[in-house]
This record gives C-alpha cells, sequence and structure tokens, in this order.
C-alpha cells in the first residue's frame, strides 16, 4: 500500500453565530488594554480537513483547528511531498520524516498541529485498511464505556448558567466544566464575581459530582495564588491553565500550593514538552489535543509517560481523534464532551463538518468495535454554511 495523494481543504464558517459577551470567559489576552473582543484570537471559526488517498482506494480522514489556513498551506507544500509514494503502515517513520524535515520552524504550535492533521488521517488509513476501529490498533478496549464531563458553561448571567447546569444533570451527566469570566485587571469585583459563578453552579450540581473550572490563561502566577485558597472551598476536581502555557514554573508552584489539581497540555506539544512538564510536576492532569500535540503517534507516547508517573490524561475536545486514545489507555480515565449547540467559541463545528462522532447517553459515550478506523465521514448537511478553500 502506498499514498497517493494528500487534499487539503479549509472550511471556514460563515453561517449563525452566537456573539461574544462581556465577559464570556478569560483569556491570554485580557491583560492587555485591547478594546473589542478579546476572545476574537481564541475562536475557531474555521478547519482544515485532510484526505490522504492509497493506491488501493482507501481515504484517511484528518483535521486541523488551529490557523487552519496556514496549516494547509503547511501540508500542501512542506509535508505532503514527504509522505506521497510512502506506506502508510511505517506511521513512526512518516511522523519522524516530517519532524525532523520541519524542525527548525515546525517543533510547536501550527507546524505540529499540521503534522498531526496528516498522523490522524495516516491512522484511519490503517484502520480501514485491516478493518478495525483505531483504538483496536492502540491497545483495545480498557473501557466498557467512556465517561464524559459536559464542557460548557461560559460565564453569562448565574441564573442562565444555573439553568444549564441542570440541563445537564438532566441529561444524566455526572461532571462538569466552567468558566471563568474575570481576571487581574478586574480586581476586587472580579474576584467577587468568580466566586459567585462557581457558588451558582456548585448549588445546582451540589457536592456529590465532579466541577472543573477553567481560566484559559487569563490569570497571571499572583491572581491565581490570590484565588487559589478561595477556591479550595468549592472542592473542584481541577483548575485548568490559570496561567501562560510558557510558564510551567508558575504551574508547578501553583501545583505544590493547594489541594487543587492543576491541568494543563492543551497549549503544549510532542512528547518531549510533557516529559518536561510532568519531570516539573507542573501538571496534575494532562490535557492534550491530538490534533495538537502531533497526532496519534505523538499521542500515544505521552500516555505511556503519564502512565509511568501516574499522571490522568484527559484530553481536550472529546472528538473521535481523542476517544479512540481514551478507550484504549487505563492512563485516560474520562474525556471532556463538548455539548452540540450553535456555532460559538469554535470546537463545535466538529460536529457540523463530521459525522459519526458518538451522542453521550447518562454522561458516557461508546465506541463501535465493528466500525474501521476512525468512525468518521464527511458531512454535506451543512456545506453551504462553509467558505471552503481549496
Amino acid at each position: 500500500m502506498k499514498i497517493t495523494n494528500v487534499r487539503a481543504r479549509t472550511f471556514e464558517w460563515k453561517g449563525k453565530t452566537v456573539p461574544p459577551t462581556p465577559h464570556f470567559c478569560s483569556n491570554a489576552m485580557d491583560e492587555l488594554y485591547d478594546k473589542g473582543d478579546s476572545m476574537g484570537s481564541f475562536r475557531f471559526h474555521g478547519w482544515t480537513i485532510v484526505e490522504i488517498e492509497t493506491d488501493d482506494g482507501i481515504v484517511g480522514l484528518g483535521n486541523v483547528a488551529l490557523a487552519p489556513r496556514i496549516a494547509k498551506q503547511i501540508i500542501d507544500l512542506y509535508l505532503a511531498p514527504l509522505i506521497i509514494g510512502q506506506d502508510p503502515f511505517d506511521y513512526e517513520y512518516l511522523w519522524q520524516r516530517m519532524y525532523r524535515n520541519t524542525h527548525a520552524w515546525g517543533r510547536k504550535g501550527i507546524g505540529m498541529a499540521a503534522i498531526s492533521a496528516i498522523d490522524i488521517a495516516i491512522w484511519d488509513i490503517m484502520g480501514k485498511a485491516v478493518n478495525k476501529p483505531v483504538f483496536k490498533l492502540l491497545g483495545g478496549r480498557t473501557k466498557e464505556k467512556i465517561p464524559v464531563y459536559a464542557s460548557k458553561l461560559y460565564k453569562t448571567d448565574l441564573d442562565e448558567m444555573q439553568r444549564e447546569a441542570q440541563s445537564y444533570l438532566d441529561q444524566g451527566f455526572t461532571m462538569f466544566k466552567m468558566r471563568f469570566g474575570y481576571g487581574p485587571k478586574d480586581g476586587v469585583k472580579g474576584v467577587q464575581e468568580n466566586l459567585k459563578s462557581v457558588e451558582a453552579v456548585r448549588e445546582v450540581v451540589g457536592y456529590e459530582n465532579d466541577l472543573m473550572l477553567e481560566c484559559y490563561m487569563g490569570w497571571n502566577l499572583e491572581y491565581a495564588k490570590r484565588m487559589l485558597p478561595k477556591l479550595e472551598k468549592f472542592e473542584p476536581r481541577w483548575l485548568e491553565e490559570p496561567v501562560l502555557a510558557d510558564d510551567i514554573d508558575g504551574y508547578a508552584e501553583l501545583n505544590q500550593l493547594t489541594s487543587i489539581p492543576i491541568s494543563g497540555g492543551e497549549h503544549e506539544f510532542t512528547s518531549y514538552g510533557f516529559k518536561h512538564l510532568l519531570d516539573k510536576k507542573a501538571v496534575s492532569v494532562i490535557q492534550y489535543d491530538t490534533n495538537r500535540v502531533g497526532g496519534i503517534t505523538a499521542a500515544r507516547k505521552v500516555n505511556a509517560l503519564a502512565e509511568a508517573y501516574s499522571v490522568p490524561v484527559i484530553p481536550h475536545a472529546g472528538q473521535m481523534h481523542n476517544y479512540h486514545l481514551t478507550m484504549s489507555t487505563l492512563a485516560s480515565p474520562i474525556a471532556e464532551y463538548f455539548p452540540v449547540h450553535d456555532v460559538e467559541i469554535g470546537n463545535e463545528l466538529f460536529y457540523y463538518i463530521f459525522k459519526g462522532d458518538p451522542e453521550p447517553q447518562n454522561g458516557f459515550i461508546d465506541l463501535d468495535d465493528n466500525l474501521p478506523g476512525l468512525g468518521l465521514e464527511l458531512s454535506d448537511e451543512y456545506l453551504d454554511d462553509f467558505n471552503i478553500i481549496e
């Protein structure tokens, strides 16, 4: 079997979107004095889809959501020539070829995200070639079903947040993640607003269920150190990305400072990056995303590292490229699930582009033992709502 063609297309959403609201979610832009929509640079309203074809007609699907137009150019100009004519089952060789060939500029960020898209498609090919789901190639079923947590609860009116939390309870979820709307520049008032939000959600979900808290890099070390003692009484399962992804010493200090586990890794890449985090004891929960970290080939190495360090892996965003890894390893006890809703931040675009993602039942999702590859197909239902760049 040989790879004969690589096609990368960027799908840019032009349909209905939910307009941003003030203090929707803290983020890395918050400490600047910029006016306007601070979440703009963290909104993903485009996605690049990779289709890799083999000489026997198998097509593997991969995807990348970071800077999708640039990712497409990287794939077209730099990565596709490295894998065309190659055997997809030589996946480790192909990963190393892409990684080393682009090493001067592609070790992290969008370069690695583009490699991830290629790698995911290669694993989809391998599963389809042997008529097995990808998780069966990675270690098989380690769970009867995957427990998932409902991940939304952005900062809105407190009554609205409570209604949203109740809706997830009614669907059978027992784990929930909410976002903070305020950070350092908002002063004492912002601190109080953050605490009110957590209290309001806890009032609905109770203490018999798990609640996770996310900062999305919108705090700094000093502010996080002020907040952590105030949050301990709410017994969160973790506090996510409290500081910038590059502030590894900050993560390490916070992780030793509090009873609240500190999580991160959504913006980290390859096993090298995660070894650094683990050696520094910087995180108590790893949260890579397979379509960023380096694909399935890199993610399974991170899983092995994390298992050796006894640190759980709970990938960012759910979605099929993460679910297959979660199913196949004891390093991953649960998974994230973004509820299907109107396009807002952009993670939900996955459901508008693909069909085949499992729907949760009473807080669990399952994967089909008989569905080969990733189990995804491109959907044609919303094509008119996308600008598609070939």
